[in-house]
């Protein structure tokens, strides 16, 4: 991934809270004569490796997991928020018309090499983390007891679990940080303006950036 330096983020505590939020990965893996592409929300463990660890699964039918582990490591990238930036928000705009459309995201990296898993408590256990994860905020939370027990065991056997110890963490935020301070506070009122998920939460991004006098 191409990072200019001021559009770099390092800070470890940073990306994983943007893998946190958006936990459904796009996951590359190099096949024998092509790149293998599959959409996997996965669980971020943070105490187990210098980067910490991804862990997730993938349905026993997908070809994926009987792909040998080479000497490439795979990736996958976590996208945050995205949204259009019209030149129209920016003051210079109107100052001297040299600006033009832009596209502000942030975006996560992460590269390892995976491993697959087939035991069923590990399975049952993986499950059981993900379910209360994403469950804690419905007012009445699914559990997997809640399924009949021959069920469940059925599913897990359908299954395949994942490990990836991460190696390397790339963070890139295309967030306004080259632009003159009053351009950053023009993009965080049209932001705000739009009222939008995607657009208030990088509205935040960019004014992180705004230096307050």
């Amino acid at each position: 991934m191409y990072v200019p330096k001021f559009h770099e983020e390092t800070r470890l505590d940073v990306l994983h809270a943007l893998i946190r939020s958006y936990p459904l990965g796009t996951w590359v893996v190099k096949g024998a004569d092509e790149l293998v592409v599959n959409h996997i929300p996965f669980l971020l463990d943070p105490s187990r490796g210098e980067f910490g660890t991804l862990v997730g699964h993938v349905a026993r039918a997908n070809p994926v997991w009987h792909i040998a582990a080479n000497e490439i490591p795979c990736v996958v990238a976590f996208q945050g928020p995205q949204v259009y930036i019209t030149p129209s928000w920016y003051p210079s705009k109107h100052e001297h018309g040299k600006a033009v459309p832009t596209w502000n995201y942030a975006v996560v990296h992460a590269h390892g090499q995976p491993a697959y898993i087939e035991d069923r408590d590990w399975l049952y256990h993986h499950l059981t983390q993900l379910t209360n994860e994403h469950e804690s905020s419905q007012a009445l939370p699914w559990k997997i007891d809640d399924a009949p027990a021959d069920f469940t065991d059925k599913l897990l056997a359908a299954i395949v679990g994942i490990e990836i110890p991460i190696q390397r963490l790339l963070g890139k935020w295309k967030t306004n940080q080259n632009r003159p301070e009053h351009d950053k506070l023009g993009v965080v009122a049209g932001l705000r303006g739009k009222n939008e998920q995607a657009s208030n939460a990088m509205a935040a991004m960019v004014m992180s950036h705004v230096e307050l006098t």
